[in-house]
């Protein structure tokens, strides 16, 4: 098993004091190289940054690397005749010219005593494993000589580790209060140098700047005589607004399913995670029943989960057609065989080697239909076993079962940024015809509200600037991914024109993602036949948009909230 483990924080502000921004000063003190002083110097969490960088080594690397960055240096080398309290001394001194609220170790290879730590700011440790696990020198070969499958690391409050005489307690070392900590994966054929790296840049790196961002924003209380930290920030929620749920830290475990052929292309390498906490039907845990057809690729995944988040919108026997993450067509019907033969005849030019799902058993019918154009996936939450015979006739065909769909249980949907990732929750709104206000002089007619509902549900699933026409509850005409929202009604009336097979724009109905800010959309609208709008409202040339559909007979109504979809 091989498990994948990312940490997501979130910023805040920099902290006020005296009605003007305050900046944590650090004294960091490394013994060797100090990666990790200067990957703090560089990313200045919570606007920190280094006022001095301490070794007792004359050779030390971060030295110079610290000389590079402008951060002044000192050296204080352990002398002969130097006992432990001497030496702290000594370090005091060539630090009493430099302010600092904070300091931090780096590898600096010397216990601490009360002799130092009395007078200092709050100083922090990093340690090599999740504490109190494998405390010492060799946190990393203890981890793999235990054989754990993750360990970590830990930013620790340090403490005296020395008795009267200045000997070291074995037993009080790394024993401090710890502010924060980050789970690491530990891999089959792994040794203590990739342990050692893996630990470093994707333990440390995250988990020191970050406690050191807590305390530049005045987040942490550190009680040293209970031994405690309390993190403010450090929540499972937020009280801002309505975000419950979007915790300060994000930790996301997945297992690796499979590797995949390619990417989204063949240059790319690329390989499918599963969450197995999920209990939606998902593309994911899908069962492919036809076992001796290739599997799915990284781009039969992203689409085929896309049509699986359309389909799960209704209640009636739905299918859908994607493309590229985009539906094709889509439609609702008495039969399932009859909600396929309506969604594919919006485009069926576009559904070639498109995504087929269906939200209902399917059945030999609907199974012959499908057969009867080149598709590369079927996603169905069942088959009858003559269905099965009949798609079974196509050898790469993939029929995935995802089982009973149930409820949208999966609440968050994220996008991974260079250097991060956003994270939201999924668009799960749905609107009845309640919810819709009329703006027009003219009503639309109980089928018109019908089809408006329909198109607003599927076009949820369309990519923005998106326009979707519809008769009935079947698409005629879907205009996707324009950066101009004209351009989208001109493309959906030019697919509705010439791809669609037995309809046309005539009387549909109008779904646009977001408000028209200008008439425009809605006069190309007219001059292809639509008759009946649905958008969210709210731009300032709304009167203007109202006027240009009363003066073509239509009816307009506004559903208060957009529906953009970037991804």
């Amino acid at each position: 098993m091989v498990v994948y483990i990312t940490a997501v924080e979130t910023a805040t502000a920099l902290p006020l004091a005296s009605g003007s921004p305050t900046m944590t000063r650090i004294a960091g003190m490394a013994g060797n190289r100090g990666r990790n002083l200067l990957n703090i110097a560089d990313r200045r969490p919570g606007g920190a940054e280094l006022a001095v960088v301490l070794t007792n080594d004359e050779d030390a690397p971060v030295l110079e690397a610290a000389t590079e960055r402008g951060i002044p240096t000192e050296v204080v080398p352990i002398e002969d005749d130097m006992d432990r309290q001497s030496h702290e001394e000594a370090v005091l001194e060539a630090l009493a010219d430099y302010e600092f609220d904070l300091v931090c170790l780096d590898g600096y290879m010397r216990i601490l005593s009360d002799t130092f730590l009395d007078e200092a700011p709050t100083t922090l440790n990093v340690h090599p494993a999740l504490l109190p696990a494998f405390p010492g020198m060799d946190a990393w070969g203890d981890a793999l000589e235990a054989d754990v499958s993750v360990t970590g690391c830990t930013v620790h409050v340090v403490t005296d580790a020395t008795d009267e005489d200045g000997d070291v307690i074995e037993a009080e070392i790394d024993a401090g209060p710890i502010v924060t900590q980050e789970p690491i994966p530990v891999y089959e054929g792994d040794d203590e140098d990739s342990l050692k790296e893996r630990v470093l840049y994707e333990g440390e790196f995250r988990a020191y700047p970050r406690a050191v961002k807590w305390f530049a924003e005045g987040a942490v209380d550190v009680d040293t005589e209970a031994g405690e930290v309390t993190v403010d920030a450090d929540v499972a929620t937020t009280e801002e607004g309505d975000h419950d749920g979007l915790s300060n830290r994000r930790l996301v475990s997945s297992d690796r399913v499979d590797t995949l052929r390619y990417g989204e292309n063949p240059h790319q390498d690329a390989a499918v995670y599963a969450d197995y906490t999920a209990d939606e039907a998902s593309v994911v845990h899908a069962e492919q029943l036809n076992e001796g057809a290739k599997g799915l690729s990284y781009n039969n995944y992203n689409d085929a989960d896309g049509a699986l988040n359309l389909i799960k919108e209704f209640d009636e026997p739905a299918a859908a057609v994607i493309k590229h993450t985009n539906p094709a067509g889509c439609a609702t019907a008495d039969s399932l065989a009859d909600a396929y033969e309506k969604a594919l005849s919006t485009d069926p030019m576009s559904a070639f080697g498109g995504i087929v799902a269906l939200n209902r058993e399917c059945d030999a019918e609907t199974a012959e239909e499908i057969i009867d154009s080149f598709k590369e996936v079927v996603v169905a939450p069942g088959y009858t076993d003559d269905a099965l015979e009949v798609l079974f006739e196509k050898e790469n065909l993939r029929v995935l079962d995802v089982g009973e769909l149930g409820e949208r249980t999966e609440r968050f949907t994220e996008k991974p940024l260079v250097g991060g990732r956003l994270v939201q929750e999924r668009d799960l709104q749905s609107i009845t015809v309640d919810d819709l206000e009329v703006v027009t002089e003219r009503e639309p007619t109980d089928e018109e509200l019908e089809s408006m509902v329909f198109a607003w549900q599927t076009l949820k699933h369309v990519k923005s600037n998106g326009i979707l026409f519809a008769d009935g509850t079947e698409t005629v005409g879907i205009g996707m991914g324009q950066v101009s929202r004209v351009d989208a009604v001109r493309l959906a009336a030019m697919k509705a024109d010439e791809h669609a097979e037995g309809k046309d724009a005539e009387g549909a109905v109008m779904a646009s993602d977001a408000f028209f800010p200008f008439p425009d959309g809605i006069e190309e609208a007219a001059d292809a036949g639509i008759e009946a709008v649905v958008q969210p409202g709210g731009s300032v040339n709304d009167d203007d948009v109202i006027e240009a559909a009363d003066e073509h007979g239509m009816a307009m109504a506004f559903t208060g909230q957009r529906s953009f979809r970037h991804d």
